[in-house]
């Protein structure tokens, strides 16, 4: 029998990370030790000057069923897929496989077939993208395994990974929610012991990146990394590409809390929204929406405040990723992890419709039970999640 490797990519703005994936005798999955990364820039065709067409263009032709691409589009979207097809020709011919089986994890709004990107806020639509990464692949003389069968979401591969992964989090446990921070922001639910895309859920429960404080900012900027590096960027008035240069990401941003007002007032800032945004979704899932938050777009339909999973009290909530790593390496400084936990302890105490049961779940010598928290190890849990996606889908067994 050939040889068949399973990979796993996430795909990102700038660049696009794979991983060979394991799967265990037990039908879990682990990251195998052979990573390739590809940053579009490596490829003549990436376009530094391009500029996205605008999004509610790109939504109408959407809407349409017409996508017209524009010349920069096609050539700027070549380097996407190219860096992608590539990265899984370098896996395989470093393990020396015969065939291939990948999944992947792309940001955007999908094509109707899943397989290709009709909408994207920050790069070229890629209608094609599955169809153009599968005929590169082959060309090097490469077999798939199957063909790619949809692209998926960075949120729902990081679901995917913590409840397949050896050490995943969801693992164990019957309610979770997770949110994670890299680039962006990524929310996952376990309930009832399933996991629970919010796609499936967006009636009742808004994903982080929908919602904005009462100051107007949307909740991802307080749980991503750019979204970090921006807020200190305001308050310190530097400019982000200076902080770029000086290689000053949330990581230094922190080392500087006790001797920067900038940067002690960025964490304070995200300390508070991040315990208000935890704290809104123990409140939805057990009793329904009560409007903490407004919407990033208006014309959002309002969130129901009945669902199925009305009474729900979580075993855990999972912060992964770099705002994972970001929350352990607070912790015993009094920096962020402390005051994130005085502030989300400070909204459950003063509320006056959370019942006693509520109460007595979360709380502990009247601060929030430091034991639901727990930080996620699993960095790459997007791309573990995107292997295992593509596994399961063709062995139901």
């Amino acid at each position: 029998m050939p040889k068949t490797l399973l990979v796993g990519i996430d795909g990102g703005a700038t660049k696009v990370s794979g991983w060979t994936t394991e799967v265990k005798e037990d039908k879990t999955f682990m990251l195998g030790n052979i990573n390739v990364v590809k940053e579009y820039r490596e490829y003549d065709e990436f376009m530094p000057s391009f500029k996205p067409v605008n999004i509610q263009l790109q939504l109408g032709e959407m809407n349409e069923g017409e996508i017209d691409l524009t010349v920069e589009e096609r050539l700027h979207g070549k380097a996407y897929m190219y860096a992608a097809a590539d990265l899984i020709i370098e896996l395989v011919k470093t393990v020396g496989a015969d065939r291939v089986l990948v999944g992947i994890g792309m940001p955007g709004l999908k094509s109707e077939n899943k397989r290709g990107i009709i909408a994207l806020a920050n790069g070229p639509r890629m209608p094609e993208y599955c169809e153009i990464i599968e005929k590169r692949v082959e060309a090097s003389g490469i077999t798939m395994d199957k063909p790619i069968h949809h692209l998926g979401s960075d949120a729902d591969y990081c679901g995917i990974g913590e409840e397949y992964s050896q050490n995943g989090l969801f693992q164990g446990v019957t309610n979770s929610y997770y949110l994670g921070g890299g680039t962006g922001v990524a929310d996952a639910m376990k309930l009832n012991g399933k996991l629970l895309p919010f796609d499936q859920a967006k009636t009742w429960i808004a994903k982080a990146w929908e919602m904005k404080n009462s100051e107007g900012k949307s909740m991802e900027r307080f749980a991503s990394s750019n979204g970090i590096q921006t807020i200190y960027s305001e308050f310190a008035n530097l400019p982000v590409i200076k902080l770029n240069k000086e290689g000053i990401y949330p990581p230094q941003i922190i080392a500087l809390y006790d001797e920067d007002s900038a940067a002690k007032r960025t964490f304070n800032d995200v300390s508070y929204n991040i315990a208000k945004l935890l704290f809104e979704r123990i409140v939805t899932i057990y009793s329904g929406w009560n409007h903490p938050f407004d919407f990033v777009n208006s014309n959002r339909a309002d969130l129901d405040n009945k669902h199925p999973y009305l009474g729900t009290l979580l075993d855990s909530i999972i912060i992964g990723q770099r705002l994972g790593d970001l929350l352990e390496s607070s912790k015993e400084k009094n920096i962020f992890y402390e005051p994130f936990l005085e502030f989300l302890s400070k909204f459950i105490n003063d509320s006056p419709y959370l019942d006693v049961k509520f109460k007595k779940h979360y709380m502990k010598d009247e601060m929030f039970n430091e034991d639901i928290i727990k930080t996620s190890k699993l960095r790459e849990a997007p791309a573990i999640g995107a292997g295992v996606d593509a596994y399961l889908t063709y062995h139901k067994d």
